[in-house]
């Protein structure tokens, strides 16, 4: 099967510029194509997945990745997608942001001997003198059709800043300059920066005079209710594993629902797509193995094959008597935190926010402490009840926390 069907087959593909270049293209490994991150936090997380899977499956088959940090573009802020505006970041932690993202992206992509490019777009962007743009760019950009693009309609209920208005432009001038610069013929993104990356097309036509440049975007990652996956109840599942253990990332895919198993398995891993129909009919105890399955793949993926093997050996001494439970999130209590009581502990470890959600949680019988639920608000542990393997603390029904003396 050659790589344009697969991504067909695994429903990467949303929508392409034009379908047979872009085939002739990507099957003949003749694609320099990029993808922008916009660095916005310290780490990447699951809703970069995606991208990072299909630059690693391009690159497998002779495509040269560029992974453009935006660490101009974020000066700015995306409005795609948002009914706010962003909030401002300085270019110290812009920079900061963009050093973590290369470490993370270099467990999907080979860097080496000019395999693959990391730019920022700050390089360039920071420098640009704005009336030249706005004579150069700016004339090429109609404002009735940028009006009309998906990526400004969230915003314009609650007003457009002309600064965001610029977001366009930017990721436009992006495309230009680097297929300048690098010959990059191609651009990746997610579904909702279409209008964007048009706007590149279209600029590097009018300015070059060029008709090989094509674009594509890829399928957000979106459960069975058409909400977009990463999240959990404590917020965004990170790549970063100081910000999401191992262990919660590998939990994370294990308790997928049941109708998200197969196409995961399809758009992340690189389990075969005939392997992957058998399972399409699994229930019960096989879909098990198919969720397990999927857990193992990515956590191996993201943080090596040890650390997937230590969260799934972990997982499964939840449930058998003297399990390894050395990989789950632990927290150590010195001699002075005891005795402590239940609503402390729960605050303590991290499982709530506040004392007062730690009380509502034991009071919605919501958290139980080595298999057995919590009677009361008032009960106390002292250091006999953290002998041995300690405590494990289960919030809800799939949030396993350990606690220890240190």
């Amino acid at each position: 099967m050659e790589l344009y069907d697969e991504l067909v087959g695994r429903g990467l593909i949303a929508q392409v510029t034009d379908e047979e270049k872009v085939k002739e293209m990507i099957n003949n490994g003749k694609a320099t194509f990029y993808i922008g991150f916009d660095p916005t936090a310290d780490s990447l997380h699951v809703g970069h997945f995606m991208a990072l899977c299909l630059m690693r499956r391009m690159q497998k088959h002779g495509n040269r990745p560029i992974a453009l940090l935006g660490g101009g573009t974020a000066m700015i802020g995306d409005p795609s997608g948002k009914t706010d505006m962003r909030k401002m970041m300085t270019a110290e932690t812009i920079q900061h942001n963009a050093d973590c993202f290369k470490k993370q992206m270099s467990r999907f992509i080979d860097f080496s001997d000019g395999k693959a490019l990391m730019v920022n777009n700050a390089d360039w962007l920071l420098d640009l003198n704005y009336v030249d743009l706005l004579r150069e760019v700016g004339a090429c950009f109609s404002v009735n059709n940028m009006l009309r693009a998906e990526c400004y309609k969230q915003r314009m209920a609650n007003g457009l800043s002309f600064l965001e208005f610029n977001y366009m432009i930017m990721q436009s001038y992006d495309f230009y300059h680097l297929y300048q610069e690098y010959g990059c013929n191609f651009q990746f993104g997610g579904d909702d920066q279409w209008s964007n990356m048009l706007g590149g097309r279209e600029l590097i036509r009018r300015k070059l005079g060029k008709y090989d440049a094509e674009a594509m975007t890829i399928t957000l990652l979106l459960n069975s209710e058409g909400k977009k996956m990463g999240k959990t109840v404590s917020g965004a599942v990170w790549l970063d594993p100081e910000k999401t253990s191992p262990y919660e990332f590998y939990q994370y895919w294990r308790n997928v629902d049941d109708a998200d198993v197969v196409k995961c398995l399809k758009m992340l891993t690189d389990v075969p797509l005939e392997d992957i129909a058998e399972m399409e009919h699994w229930e019960g105890s096989e879909l098990n193995k198919a969720k397990e399955l999927l857990a193992f793949e990515l956590t191996s993926l993201v943080h090596g094959e040890e650390e997937a093997e230590k969260a799934q050996k972990t997982a499964k001494g939840l449930f058998a008597a003297g399990g390894d439970l050395s990989g789950m999130p632990t927290t150590k209590l010195a001699a002075e935190d005891l005795p402590i009581d239940a609503v402390s502990l729960l605050v303590k470890t991290g499982l709530c926010a506040s004392k007062g959600e730690a009380r509502r949680l034991v009071q919605q019988n919501g958290v139980s402490v080595n298999g057995e639920k919590i009677a009361s608000i008032d009960v106390t542990y002292d250091a006999d009840a953290f002998a041995g393997d300690g405590l494990v603390i289960k919030k809800g029904k799939k949030v396993f926390h350990r606690v220890v003396m240190g």
